[in-house]
């Protein structure tokens, strides 16, 4: 595997060796050895899967302490902008956002550590997102950041997404209150 380092500490572009021939291809999605010799020594707990239409938004999520997680996440099937947002607060990058995309044909994953909001727009129907979590869920923990806060001026190249009613009501920038 390739990993490469993004301009925000902590996020990581990690492009799986892929094996192709004429029956198909065939790829280590994760390595617990890999991951170690690359300095990702965490322990996964959950892998969550959501399938989701072209237009959907889902974000920008987080879990506080103590149930915060680190993300793997992928695609699986289809493609989405995916968004990862500093929020600590003692990082020189706080507010800031780094985008990457990711779908079925480059097979990129996207390490995402705690201390991130997190989300992502599908780019084609029936996207298929997988991602593995460090930590178990946790209701009482969740925080959202309002997807279109001016503040983080996200370019998402979208006016109305398709949203949950939670996303549709984050939490504004300038009044969220870091845990991280």
């Amino acid at each position: 595997m390739e990993i490469t380092k993004t301009p925000i500490e902590g996020l990581l572009i990690i492009q799986p060796k892929v094996f192709e021939d004429d029956r198909g291809h065939f790829f280590e999605s994760y390595n617990k050895s890999d991951f170690i010799t690359n300095g990702i020594n965490v322990d996964f707990v959950q892998d969550n899967q959501s399938l989701s239409q072209a237009g959907v938004l889902r974000g920008l999520h987080f879990q506080n302490p103590p149930f915060a997680q680190g993300k793997l996440v992928r695609v699986i099937k289809g493609a989405v902008l995916d968004i990862a947002v500093d929020i600590r607060k003692n990082s020189k990058t706080y507010g800031e956002h780094f985008s990457i995309i990711l779908n079925e044909q480059n097979k990129t994953q996207f390490w995402i550590p705690e201390g991130f909001a997190h989300g992502f727009l599908t780019l084609e129907n029936n996207t298929i997102f997988s991602y593995k979590c460090t930590n178990y869920y946790n209701k009482a923990s969740e925080g959202c950041i309002l997807w279109n806060d001016p503040v983080l001026n996200i370019n998402w190249d979208i006016k109305n997404p398709v949203l949950s009613e939670k996303d549709k009501v984050g939490e504004a920038f300038n009044k969220f209150k870091s845990q991280f």
